[in-house]
């Protein structure tokens, strides 16, 4: 063979190794790019497969906090309309009071620090018993649970037998309103020791385990049912006389009212006219006497 038909042979030879390396690095690039897309690709589902989990969790957690589900557990003795309201008073009262209350709800506090001894007092004389609804409605404005919690834990003293009690004394330690602090099982449990006998086993099993949560929850949606216009709602075997602006109901009007529909023949007294004077637009001080004007708590 030729020197020149040997170089030829080389060089056709270089060029056939030449052209298999580039064919394999074209070859390895390929795969390099399909490996790397399924890499890039199977990270995001992870992410998007993670996302959907928390979505997931967040929507149930949610959807959990505003509906409290399960198993309706009425508290001991509850009255009413599906057993949703707490009942105080005598049953043999001619007059029904009807209230429904937030405990978060300032205006709810301004009422029940204005005509909290009248209440008591006509309860005690057996002309009056009333009915307590409990909602949620700060929870829904505010967000938060101490609304909820707290109704939780009313409904709790309730099978203790001690409700009258314990209502009064979470009104009268209610925190600002932006302030949740009730939502706080603790901030509960504290105040029951106040209460002579409530602070028990029993009763910390049943606020700390959420025993009444769907049953508060059951009664906000009444409350919604019935399309009243927010908190306190107050009325008056069925009639509504917490919302007439334009003759307000005052702690002494209350009381004539009521020991009128017991037969009595009520005496006007010196200080009617003194009377704190609370209503839907009135202001939500809460100090008793007070005539400054605030408005009840409305949803959102």
């Amino acid at each position: 063979m030729s020197e020149k038909n040997d170089g030829a042979n080389r060089d056709v030879t270089k060029r056939s190794a030449r052209e298999r390396l580039q064919a394999e690095r074209e070859q390895q690039k390929k795969k390099d790019k399909r490996r790397r897309a399924l890499v890039v690709g199977g990270a995001v589902v992870g992410v998007l497969g993670l996302a959907a989990v928390v979505g997931v969790i967040a929507a149930n957690t949610g959807k959990g906090d505003k509906t409290a589900k399960g198993p309706v557990a009425a508290p001991s003795g509850a009255t009413g309309k599906d057993a949703l309201a707490i009942q105080t008073g005598k049953d043999g009262a001619k007059s029904t009071l009807t209230v429904w209350e937030d405990f978060r709800c300032p205006a709810c506090k301004a009422f029940e620090d204005n005509y909290r001894d009248t209440l008591r007092d006509l309860e005690n004389r057996g002309l009056l018993k009333i009915e307590y609804h409990l909602v949620t409605l700060i929870d829904g404005n505010m967000r938060g649970t101490g609304s909820l919690n707290a109704a939780n834990a009313a409904a709790c003293a309730q099978d203790a037998g001690k409700f009258g009690a314990y209502h009064d004394l979470l009104f009268v330690n209610q925190p600002q309103e932006t302030d949740d602090a009730y939502a706080k099982n603790a901030k509960l449990l504290e105040l029951s020791k106040k209460v002579d006998g409530l602070d028990t086993p029993a009763f910390r099993s049943c606020v700390e385990g959420g025993t009444h949560n769907s049953w508060v929850a059951t009664s906000h949606e009444a409350f919604r049912a019935g399309k009243f216009k927010g908190t306190p709602t107050v009325l008056l075997d069925g009639k509504d006389i917490f919302g007439d602006q334009a003759n307000p109901l005052t702690p002494q009007k209350l009381k004539e009212k009521v020991e009128a529909n017991a037969g009595l023949t009520p005496k006007p007294s010196a200080s009617a006219s003194a009377s704190a004077s609370v209503s839907p637009s009135a202001s939500a001080s809460g100090k008793p006497g007070s005539k400054t004007v605030f408005k009840g708590t409305t949803e959102d």
